[in-house]
């Protein structure tokens, strides 16, 4: 018989950090210098 799967006090820790951590990320402006070249990739794109 399998046991119910159950996390431990540090599990449920170790978990709601990395989801606290990933979601600042996901948060995050995207830098000046990336906006810049997705505007020139798309400038290119126009032209051709």
């Amino acid at each position: 018989m399998a046991l119910p799967n159950r996390k431990s006090g540090l599990e449920e820790q170790i978990e709601e950090n990395l989801r606290k951590v990933y979601q600042k990320t996901v948060e995050e402006d995207v830098p000046d210098r990336f906006k810049e070249l997705l505007e020139k990739l798309k400038a290119q794109e126009a032209n051709k």
